[in-house]
C-alpha cells in the first residue's frame, strides 16, 4: 500500500489484537503509530473520553500522512468502567490487582469508539458490553499479573487471553472487549467505501 491508495486504510494502533480484528474484515491497512495524551479532562465522563481518543488518534494519524491523503485513517480506543470511574492501564503490579479486586464479582462496562477520519471528515462510532467477573483472590489476581498479560490492559486484563477464565457472563460485543468492535467497525467503513473481504 501506498500513501496515495485510496482502496487501502491506516490503522492508527500498535495494539496487536486490533490488527488481528481488523484483518477479519479483510481490510488492507498499514499501522501508523500517532502520539497522544490519554488523560482524561477534568470531569469528562468515560463515554466522551473513548470517543473523544478514538479521533484524537485518527486524527493525529490524518496528520502523519503527506498530501494528497486519500487513504482514511481509522483510530480506536477502549477503556473500563465500574460505576462512573475510568480504569486505565494499570501503572504497576499494585494498581493491576487493586483493579482485579474491585472488579470481582461485579459487573462492568467496556466502551470502545472507533473513528475514522479521511477527506470527508470525521465518522465514529461507539460500542457498550457489560462484563461480569467471578469472586477473585488476591493470590489468583497476583499469579494473574506474573503472566504478564494485564500489564498495558486497561481495566488489567484481556478477555482474549489468560484474562477470560475471569469472565462470568458477558452482554455486548467480544471483539469490543478486546478493543475493535467488528459490527461498528465494518459498518463505518462500509459507508466510507472501504474495501472489506479481502483474502490474503
Amino acid at each position: 500500500m501506498t500513501a496515495h491508495d485510496p482502496h487501502c486504510l491506516y490503522l492508527a494502533s500498535t495494539s496487536p489484537r486490533r490488527r488481528e480484528l481488523l484483518q477479519q474484515l479483510g481490510v488492507c491497512f498499514e499501522i501508523l503509530k500517532p502520539a497522544v495524551d490519554e488523560s482524561p479532562l477534568p470531569g469528562e465522563d468515560a463515554s466522551s473520553y473513548v470517543q473523544r481518543l478514538a479521533a484524537l488518534k485518527a486524527q493525529a494519524g490524518w496528520s502523519q500522512l503527506p498530501p494528497p491523503r486519500q487513504a482514511p485513517v481509522l483510530g480506536a480506543d477502549t477503556t473500563v468502567v465500574l460505576g462512573t470511574q475510568i480504569l486505565g492501564k494499570p501503572a504497576d503490579r499494585d494498581d493491576a490487582i487493586d483493579m482485579l479486586l474491585r472488579l470481582s464479582g461485579r459487573t462492568h462496562v467496556v466502551l470502545t469508539a472507533v473513528a475514522l477520519c479521511s477527506s470527508a471528515g470525521l465518522a465514529q462510532r461507539c460500542s457498550r458490553s457489560e462484563v461480569t467477573f467471578q469472586v477473585i483472590e488476591p493470590a489468583t489476581a497476583a499469579a494473574y499479573w506474573d503472566t504478564g498479560e494485564p500489564a498495558d490492559k486497561a481495566g488489567g486484563y484481556a478477555i482474549q487471553g489468560f484474562g477470560a477464565r475471569f469472565v462470568k457472563h458477558l452482554s455486548g460485543s467480544f471483539s469490543g472487549v478486546m478493543g475493535l468492535p467488528l459490527y461498528e467497525t465494518a459498518e463505518i467503513l462500509t459507508e466510507a467505501r472501504v474495501p472489506q473481504w479481502r483474502r490474503e
